[in-house]
């Protein structure tokens, strides 16, 4: 195990009718609050009534800020910032999933500045103060609820890039299982599959030979995601299922899992961000038709590991090194498949001809990422295997 610092300073409000506290968790960082959502489907379900309500008996004015779409634009995050600062808002409360939550913390880092906050993305600017965000959160999924990254895509030059900084960290978290239970059916998988994908990302391109403690928690956290998502399936209010599935997509990416694993890589995710801003696919989806190509390719290099992944997920006792780790690929791309996500771009409707120019632009980020080795010809390669 490598040296760390684990430092994460969210406050968490889990269970069942936690909402009502997020007006006077708001309105401890300021009473001007920029609101920010998505398309509306928080209206239908009663939560922005909740969240309105609490905000106003606090004391709060309330800016509202819609309109956020599943992989958050740059261009929308604009007038957010834009907004923001005409409004003079002092805390910004996200009610949402991810992308929710990502614009909302773009929009407290480019408030505070004059220049561009894509300049953050790309390395060119780094971030000195924020503003304080609050968050209700609406699908278990992205971990942004207790986390210090977020993801923007440039509608300009197509680019869905990520970045991470410890101002960003959400201040105040609610996390209610029960504003989780109508998100319907292939949203709830595509959002365990993102937590999969997180722990898969520290688990397989660590190069630490020995970190026995934080194996047995990632595969635990797959091993939950799986069996909370499919007892969902069954039953979509099934509210300790949806709990379960929660709090295991919040500690995929809080920081905990990647403690004392040393450098480690983001490579599926790197690839699957140009598919959502080329094809503005669901960000889950995406990550599912990737994951077995880039496995299939990692595990030639070192099937120790996912010979340990099939054993201690799958319990696969038979085979060579070899076989058991092609053999856990299979069991989870078997998965991904029993809850109709998809195991390949093809799946995605997306051609083949186009795998050159996705190459190309996921090369961009790579750089920025500086994730040394993937270049034009080996992203190619792995997307060819994800056909």
């Amino acid at each position: 195990m490598q040296n760390f610092v684990f430092h994460n300073p969210t406050k968490v409000l889990f269970g069942k009718d936690t909402i009502p506290a997020i007006g006077n968790e708001t309105v401890h960082y300021g009473n001007n609050v920029l609101l920010v959502y998505g398309s509306g489907s928080i209206k239908k379900n009663g939560l922005y009534e909740q969240v309105c309500h609490s905000l106003l008996t606090a004391g709060a004015t309330i800016t509202e800020h819609g309109g956020v779409q599943s992989n958050p634009l740059l261009s929308h995050t604009h007038k957010g910032i834009q907004l923001a600062k005409e409004k003079n808002c002092q805390v910004i409360c996200a009610v949402g999933g991810g992308s929710v939550l990502d614009e909302a913390k773009a929009i407290c880092a480019g408030t505070p500045v004059a220049h561009d906050v894509w300049k953050f993305f790309t390395g060119k600017k780094s971030i000195k103060q924020t503003l304080p965000l609050t968050t209700v959160l609406t699908i278990a999924a992205s971990g942004s609820e207790m986390n210090s990254g977020m993801v923007i895509t440039n509608d300009d030059s197509r680019q869905k890039f990520g970045f991470a900084n410890k101002r960003l960290y959400p201040k105040v978290s609610i996390l209610d299982p029960q504003a989780t239970c109508t998100v319907p059916a292939d949203y709830t998988a595509y959002g365990a599959v993102d937590a999969i994908a997180h722990v898969l990302e520290f688990y397989f391109t660590t190069e630490d030979p020995y970190t026995p403690v934080q194996d047995r928690l990632m595969e635990g956290l797959v091993i939950n995601a799986m069996e909370s998502c499919n007892r969902i399936l069954t039953q979509l209010d099934d509210y300790q299922a949806r709990a379960d599935l929660m709090w295991t997509a919040t500690l995929a990416l809080n920081g905990l899992t990647g403690a004392g694993l040393g450098k480690v890589g983001f490579p599926m995710h790197m690839i699957e961000h140009t598919l959502s801003a080329f094809y503005n696919v669901p960000h889950g989806a995406g990550l599912s038709a990737i994951i077995p190509g880039w496995m299939r390719f990692q595990a030639k290099r070192h099937p120790q590991r996912f010979a340990q992944f099939g054993e201690r997920v799958f319990d696969l006792r038979e085979g060579t090194i070899e076989e058991k780790a092609a053999k856990s690929i299979k069991e989870l791309s078997n998965w991904f498949q029993q809850v109709n996500s998809p195991t390949s771009i093809t799946a995605l409707n997306i051609p083949a001809k186009d795998i050159p120019q996705i190459a190309d632009n996921a090369v961009t980020l790579a750089k920025v990422w500086r994730m040394q080795g993937y270049d034009q010809q080996l992203i190619e390669l792995i997307l060819k295997d994800c056909i």
